[in-house]
C-alpha cells in the first residue's frame, strides 16, 4: 500500500498531466454554463457594435460596394447611352444614333442639355451638346430606391453583414476563450492552424469576388438581359446591396474548402488516395457549392466561381501529397539510422 507523500504525489503527477493534457481546471456544469453565458453576452455585445459602426458608415460602405459596378465597365462594352440634362438633373438617356442626322459630332458629345428655345410665341425645349459635362456616374447600372422604406433597409443590411464581419474576430476570440480549456495540446495546434489559415483563405475569397469575379459576373447579367430583350440599365439598390453582401460572404466561406479537406487528411479520414479517387465527384460538388451559394443563380457566374473551387481542391491534393511524401521520407531516416 503506498504511503501518503507518494499517494499526494501522484495525485499532484496527474493533475499536472490533466492540465497539460487539457488546459484547463475541470469545472462543473453550472460553471460552464455560466462561461457559456458571458461568452453569448460577450459575443452579441460585439455584433451590436460592430453593427452600430456600419450603420453609421453606411454611406461609405455603399460606395465601397459599388465600386465592381463601376469597374465593372471594363470588361465589357461601354453603355452608348448619352445623359440628357435638365439643369443639374439626368432626366434620361438616349443613343444619337436614333436622332438621326446631327449638326454636330456625334462622337465628341458626352451629354446633351435641354434648353429653352423661343420660336415667335412659343417657348420649345431643344437639345444642345454639351462638350465638358459635370463627372456622371460611371456605374454600368444605376442604383436607385423606389420606396421610402427602401433606404432604412439599405442600411440595415448593410449594418448586418458588415457587423457579422467586423465582429467575427471577436466573436471567434470570445469562443475560443469558452473552447479551449477543453482542448488537448495536439487539438489546440490543429485548431491554431485551421483558424489562421482558415481566415487568410476567408478575405482571400472575399478580395477575389470583390477584384474579379464580380465585375465579370455583373457584366455577364447585364449583357444577358440585354440579349434577352430587357433594359438593364436600373437596378433596386437593395437588391443590389444584398447581393454583393452575400456573394462576397460565400466566396470568402467556400474559400474554406482547403482547410476543411487537410483539417480531414490530418485526423486521418482522409489520405491522398482517397482524394484523388473523388476528383470527379469535387467537380461536381464544387459546381453543386457555387450554386447554392451564387446569390443570382446564372450558370456563368456559377462556372466562374467553381472554378477556383476546384483549384483550391487540386492546392489540396498537392499538400496532402507533400504531406504523405514527408511522412515517407521521416519513416526511411529512422528505419535507416543506427540506434
Amino acid at each position: 500500500m503506498a504511503s501518503e507523500p507518494e499517494a499526494h504525489h501522484a495525485q499532484v503527477v496527474g493533475t499536472e498531466e490533466e492540465e497539460e493534457g487539457f488546459g484547463g481546471p475541470v469545472k462543473t456544469f453550472l460553471e460552464h454554463l455560466e462561461d457559456l453565458r458571458w461568452t453569448l453576452v460577450k459575443s452579441v455585445s460585439a455584433i451590436l457594435l460592430a453593427m452600430l459602426v456600419c450603420l453609421v458608415a453606411g454611406n461609405q460602405l455603399v460606395k465601397l460596394l459599388s465600386w465592381p459596378l463601376s469597374h465593372a465597365l471594363t470588361f465589357g462594352p461601354k453603355i452608348r447611352a448619352t445623359p440628357v440634362q435638365l439643369g443639374t438633373n439626368i432626366i434620361g438617356r438616349v443613343k444619337l444614333g436614333e436622332l438621326g442626322p446631327l449638326p454636330w459630332q456625334s462622337n465628341e458629345v458626352r451629354a446633351l442639355r435641354m434648353v429653352p428655345l423661343t420660336l415667335g410665341t412659343n417657348v420649345l425645349l431643344a437639345l444642345e451638346p454639351d462638350l465638358h459635362p459635370a463627372p456622371q456616374d460611371t456605374r454600368l447600372v444605376v442604383l436607385k430606391n423606389y420606396t421610402p422604406i427602401e433606404g432604412i433597409m439599405v442600411a440595415l443590411k448593410l449594418a448586418l453583414y458588415g457587423g457579422l464581419v467586423l465582429a467575427a474576430p471577436f466573436v471567434f476570440f470570445f469562443v475560443g476563450q469558452f473552447v479551449l480549456p477543453a482542448l488537448k495540446v495536439t487539438e489546440k495546434a490543429i485548431l491554431y492552424r485551421a483558424v489562421g489559415y482558415g481566415t487568410v483563405l476567408f478575405f482571400l475569397g472575399v478580395l477575389c469576388c470583390y477584384f474579379l469575379v464580380a465585375g465579370v459576373a455583373l457584366t455577364a447579367t447585364v449583357q444577358f438581359s440585354n440579349w434577352m430583350g430587357f433594359i438593364a440599365d436600373e437596378w433596386r439598390a437593395d437588391a443590389y446591396i444584398g447581393f454583393m453582401c452575400k456573394f462576397m460572404l460565400g466566396m470568402g466561406l467556400t474559400f474554406e474548402l482547403p482547410v476543411v479537406i487537410l483539417t480531414l487528411v490530418k485526423i486521418e479520414l482522409l489520405d491522398l488516395a482517397k482524394l484523388r479517387a473523388f476528383r470527379p465527384y469535387a467537380i461536381i460538388g464544387n459546381l453543386v457549392i457555387a450554386a447554392v451559394v451564387t446569390p443570382s443563380g446564372d450558370p456563368f457566374t456559377m462556372v466562374l466561381m467553381a472554378f477556383p473551387l476546384h483549384l483550391l481542391y487540386e492546392l489540396s491534393v498537392g499538400v496532402a501529397w507533400y504531406w504523405e511524401w514527408r511522412a515517407r521520407r521521416n519513416n526511411a531516416v529512422a528505419t535507416t539510422s543506427p540506434t
